[in-house]
């Protein structure tokens, strides 16, 4: 595997869940493949889980880890190509990029977008230009349209917690927040959910306000309402997570009616199991007594960001 952008780099979904689930039985299983491998981790936003759990799952295979946070330490980079350099920037992602696959066996890098201007965002310019001129293998750690270690995060937590012969249904269910934040998480939980459905795994639903349809690049299959008490209705499984428009780019638009999901909406559901990639706005987002009660994963979901990366990063030792 010489890149992890989204679930088309996933060739066999199955054996890689089958994979990661058999790391986290065994961690130390392959140290070996890591040994005097280095993984350099590139931040230029925020992150906790993602950064301690990518860590962690370096560590386990025997890597050594480099942590850079661009946005803290780091020169300001310049992304666009023939340009004079006479303002702000001062280093170019060409050079800054070749430099760190100098250094690094694995690549990680971490971004979020602008919500200024949507066809900068979704063309991923900066992942992109990174992955082109580091010259060794790349993951994201989060880009401006995904975040695909969450996603597979979550789909190794679904098939945890089912246990049946029947397909849970899984519904991605919009809340509200008090400022515009990006599609990446649900844009990628919905590809990683369509992709599960298409291959028997899950039955998916999206729920979400007018004006709030994801791209339907990601959204392929998917069952859409715009009501969140119906899409509960027999759920097993309900994602919660907030995302700003997409059609009125980067924007919070008037919502109709309560969408923040507490024990009385949960009661038409079939006792389901509540996910969030976390961080997350207690009683605005997703209401205390949910986060802690006994349907919230949110925990274990967390958990397993350890063992998604480990997944990948094996793959990549094991292709490099």
């Amino acid at each position: 595997m010489k890149q992890f952008f989204s679930v088309a780099d996933v060739p066999d979904l199955s054996d890689m869940l089958a994979e990661a689930l058999a790391l986290k039985r065994a961690p130390f299983a392959y140290e070996h493949l890591g040994k005097r491998k280095t993984l350099g981790l590139v931040f230029l936003n925020p992150s906790l889980r993602t950064r301690l759990s990518t860590q962690k799952a370096a560590l386990q295979l025997g890597m050594d880890v480099m942590v850079m946070n661009m946005d803290k330490d780091g020169w300001a980079l310049e992304t666009r190509d023939g340009v004079a350099m006479n303002g702000n920037t001062v280093e170019h992602i060409r050079e800054a990029a070749a430099v760190m696959g100098q250094y690094c066996d694995v690549l990680g890098i971490r971004s979020f977008p602008k919500l200024a201007d949507r066809d900068e965002d979704y063309s991923e310019d900066l992942f992109r230009k990174f992955t082109k001129h580091c010259g060794v293998p790349v993951v994201s750690l989060e880009s401006a349209t995904r975040h695909p270690l969450q996603s597979f995060a979550d789909l190794i937590t679904i098939h945890e917690h089912w246990q049946r012969t029947q397909k849970p249904k899984v519904v991605l269910a919009w809340a509200p927040h008090v400022k515009a934040l990006p599609q990446a998480v649900p844009n990628s939980f919905s590809e990683w959910m369509c992709r599960a459905q298409a291959e028997g795994i899950v039955d998916f639903t999206i729920a979400h306000p007018e004006g709030y349809a994801l791209a339907e690049m990601f959204t392929k299959g998917a069952a859409t309402i715009n009501s969140l008490d119906e899409a509960l209705v027999g759920a097993d499984f309900v994602y919660v997570k907030n995302w700003s428009s997409y059609d009125n780019y980067g924007q919070i638009l008037p919502v109709q009616g309560e969408w923040m999901l507490d024990n009385q909406k949960l009661a038409v559901t079939n006792s389901a199991k509540v996910m969030h990639c976390l961080p997350v706005r207690r009683d605005l987002e997703l209401a205390s007594e949910v986060l802690d009660g006994p349907q919230s994963l949110v925990i274990q979901e967390a958990g397993n960001r350890v063992w998604a990366a480990q997944a990948v990063l094996k793959r990549m030792l094991e292709g490099n």
